[in-house]
């Protein structure tokens, strides 16, 4: 099923309700395992049918948040989806008592039950209300930041096509653009303050009404996070800081000797090399036809799936003015199509989205014809292993995308894990503090970002720029806004992905066994499970960050930038 072919119809949530219902019915009253497994499977297909509408409604949305049809729908589903949850609770509610727990267990693993577990803590009928509200804030700042509007030169830009102005050679140009991005969102900031503030008030609302002290724990548990705790990230997070931060000054000290200058400002941190920063030397449509030229090569599995993704229209990149901010990879449930979402800008970023994205579409494309749902997909922090190793596994190809420039281009996107790592932890660790305190003032949490700068990028210099030295960068990430604890789940994933990285270098195709065994594991075992089944140490352990921090300290020393 092509993406243009496929049928919008909204879906009744009384009649899917109603179904629904009556399944579970079926399923509480069986009498033998055989017939309470095929009910179980028949629930499954209807959650499939009723979430492909949401899917693609949210997909239509995203690609134009001006469009008035599906704005009424997304509204809609913002109201109905407390109601599905709901159901769904009833569901684990019902699996975890089943009298034919060993045999359902035998067949589909112990996973789901610890999921249904799980999730049966995150959901209770008192907190519709909250939920609903949640949903209608979180479209709230995609349509508020999707809408945004940055006149410069003459031409309307949005987030993404203005970057390409903050990586211009002309250091005049990137600090008007620079401006110009951040007075537009200045002009936005008290919208901005007020629905972050309402929605972490209603999620400690939602948190106590569920019996916890704040909303941390049930953070936790709605990202199922089975096997580890959050004494555990601020162990990893200290790590973090204590093998990276002295990577990260070398890093800025040597791109303040390539430049020339005496410090780099918010509006140098994206330009690398006086020679220009690398960029693909091909239009969108040449660079996914490269793509797919890459995927051929790399395996007979990658292969079949990208010419999979380009014959079914799953692929999204072009950029356009109304588009939603960020990338993606989600699902197509009814017809398990794993889909992508981006928006190329002639940057670097349309390779490594491209290749990242993939990374997560090839993952589920591997486990698709599971008929759990959740074994589709892993935890966010295992499936970022999936993608972030495409991004490195993938490197002998960039030649095709970067030419003469692909050198350039290795060393600034393994400079920028070392950033992705401590910008994750610092993000992590604010909304634990946001979350331990709701009451905090707008000007209180942005000065709580400012002074973790000083922990996690003491080199950011923020000079001239009222908005950001009010301490609001962090507003124009969106996982903080809609995704919370999210954010830690990349730096996880990258001390994973980057073994991977490292043991390529030693045996490329054992590497590519283990990563093709995770993808197919999909999201039948809980995180440090499936580092174990990758043969991947766990990021908790100290050793193991130091040992990935000495090789890319060594790796980036030996390569010789003074030449870009």
């Amino acid at each position: 099923m092509k993406f243009s072919k496929i049928e919008y119809s909204r879906p009744s949530i009384e009649v899917y309700e109603s179904n629904f219902n009556a399944a579970l019915k079926e399923f509480n009253n069986a009498k033998n395992f055989t017939k309470q497994n095929e009910i179980l499977e028949h629930l499954y297909k209807q959650r499939d049918e009723f979430d492909t509408m949401f899917q693609f409604a949210k997909m239509k949305y995203d690609g134009d948040t001006t469009n008035e049809f599906y704005q009424n729908e997304i509204d809609y589903f913002n109201k109905i989806l407390p109601q599905t949850d709901k159901l769904i609770n009833n569901f684990y509610q019902s699996l975890v008592n089943t009298q034919f727990k060993d045999q359902l267990e035998k067949k589909w693993g112990s996973h789901i039950f610890n999921l249904a577990n799980n999730k049966s803590k995150e959901f209770d009928s008192s907190i519709i209300e909250e939920l609903t509200k949640e949903n209608e804030l979180k479209s709230e700042y995609t349509r508020l930041i999707g809408s945004i509007n940055i006149d410069y030169k003459g031409n309307k830009h949005n987030l993404i096509s203005i970057a390409t102005f903050l990586e211009n050679k002309n250091r005049n140009t990137r600090k008007e653009a620079s401006a110009a991005k951040w007075n537009v969102l200045s002009d936005r900031q008290q919208q901005l303050d007020e629905i972050f503030d309402n929605l972490v008030k209603v999620r400690h609302t939602m948190a106590t009404k569920l019996g916890f002290e704040n909303y941390i724990e049930l953070g936790y548990i709605r990202l199922d996070r089975i096997d580890y705790e959050r004494e555990q990230i601020a162990i990893f997070r200290k790590h973090v800081v204590k093998y990276f931060t002295p990577i990260a000054k070398k890093l800025i000290d040597r791109q303040k000797k390539r430049l020339g200058y005496d410090n780099i400002y918010h509006y140098d941190q994206l330009f690398q090399f006086n020679s220009g920063n690398p960029s693909p030397k091909y239009h969108p449509e040449e660079i996914l036809k490269r793509g797919q030229k890459m995927y051929a090569d790399l395996s007979e599995e990658t292969n079949v799936f990208f010419k999979y993704m380009m014959e079914n229209e799953l692929l999204d990149v072009i950029n356009r003015p109304g588009k939603a901010l960020g990338g993606y990879c989600w699902e197509i449930s009814k017809y398990r199509h794993p889909y992508i979402f981006a928006s190329f800008n002639g940057t670097s970023s349309d390779i490594k989205i491209l290749t990242h994205e993939t990374g997560h579409a090839f993952q589920y494309f591997c486990g698709r014809d599971i008929n759990l749902a959740e074994y589709r997909w892993p935890s966010y922090e295992a499936a970022e292993i999936h993608s972030m190793t495409m991004e490195y596994l993938t490197y002998p190809w960039m030649e095709s995308f970067f030419e003469e420039d692909t050198e350039k281009y290795l060393f600034a996107h393994l400079s920028s894990a070392v950033s992705l790592l401590l910008t994750g932890c610092q993000g992590d660790h604010f909304q634990h503090l946001i979350y331990e305190s709701p009451n905090l003032s707008p000007d209180e949490r942005a000065e709580s970002w400012l002074n973790m700068n000083s922990i996690y990028n003491p080199s950011k210099i923020y000079k001239d720029n009222k908005y950001l030295e009010s301490g609001r960068f962090w507003q124009i990430i969106l996982h903080i806004y809609k995704f919370p604890f999210y954010f830690i789940d990349y730096a996880l994933a990258k001390i994973c992905a980057l073994q991977y990285w490292q043991n390529s270098k030693k045996n490329k195709e054992a590497t590519w066994n283990d990563y093709l065994k995770l993808c197919k594991a999909g999201g039948t075992l809980p995180f440090l499970e499936l580092v174990k089944y990758g043969n991947l140490q766990s990021p908790f352990e100290e050793e193991c960050i130091e040992r990935i921090a000495n090789y890319i300290d060594m790796f980036l020393d030996n390569i010789d930038d003074s030449t870009f």
